[in-house]
């Protein structure tokens, strides 16, 4: 991988991180109509640090508090019924779905899953589930509604996300919707669950990064995270201002012209499904 492919890989993963379109399927078919290698399960997850960062400090107060909350909840039972304590518990709650399918799917996650076929109908699918959610979700509820039923609900829609296309913030925003939450809401509790789990995934896929000469190396990785970090702070601002106006129905609309045109290039023979351009 060069610097140019890096720094275009961390805008892709900046911009499409936290929109519900998914990062991953976009950094898979830009690998794929550029010609270039698919940059590999590690890579994407090694750059999905830098997003991550980007929740980190939008949302920093938040996560402070949290953190203390949940941690005076280990030895004062005062403590324990805090919101916040409550909150931290149930992230944890929440994340372990995508921890055990993450570990017991792991080659499926590296090779089956990463087929541009699987891409584009998950794609489809998972935005008529966002288009159905965002009409019939009652959105009334906020995270001081959030119960262990819930985030565990949350948590199997953010394992999901596994897989290229489906999207986690859009997974797990959906999920939200449909068990009550506001967009609002749905989606900072959408973003705060993502943090154990990709920071998981990254430190977990460190290794990989340069392992070979069919992986990227860590100076275009680190350039991808660099640049993943600043476009993601600056997509949160906008996403968070925009759906406490405005639906989700543009993505959705989004989502099923891209998924009928990866089809349409796949099956013409433009796109090798499990490589880039064919030719």
């Amino acid at each position: 991988m060069g610097w140019f492919e890096a720094l275009v890989l961390g805008l892709v993963q900046g911009l499409t991180e936290f929109l519900p379109i998914s990062s991953s399927a976009h950094l898979r078919i830009t690998a794929a109509l550029a010609g270039w290698d698919d940059p590999g399960a590690a890579f994407t997850a090694v750059t999905q640090i830098g997003t991550e960062l980007a929740v980190i400090l939008y949302f920093a107060k938040k996560i402070g508090r949290i953190l203390v909350a949940w941690f005076f909840s280990l030895y004062k039972k005062d403590w324990r019924g805090h919101p916040d304590a409550r909150l931290g518990w149930l992230i944890i709650v929440g994340s372990l779905p995508i921890v055990v399918l993450g570990v017991l799917l792991q080659d499926e996650i590296d090779h089956t899953f990463r087929d541009l076929r699987i891409t584009a109908t998950m794609l489809i699918v998972f935005g008529l589930i966002l288009l159905i959610a965002d009409r019939i979700g009652r959105q009334e509820r906020d995270l001081d509604h959030l119960t262990v039923k819930h985030g565990l609900g949350f948590g199997f829609a953010q394992a999901l996300a596994l897989i290229p296309g489906v999207s986690r913030s859009g997974g797990t925003t959906s999920a939200g919707l449909l068990m009550g939450y506001t967009r609002a809401e749905a989606a900072e509790y959408s973003f705060l669950l993502a943090l154990p789990a990709v920071f998981g995934s990254g430190v977990y896929k460190l290794t990989d990064i340069g392992e070979d000469g069919h992986t990227a190396q860590w100076g275009p990785t680190i350039l991808a995270t660099l640049v993943a970090f600043g476009v993601g702070y600056v997509v949160i601002a906008w996403l968070m201002s925009y759906i406490k106006k405005r639906s989700f129905v543009p993505f959705v609309i989004y989502r099923f012209a891209l998924g009928i045109l990866l089809f349409v290039l796949v099956f013409t023979g433009v796109l090798d499904p499990n490589e880039g351009p064919v030719g």
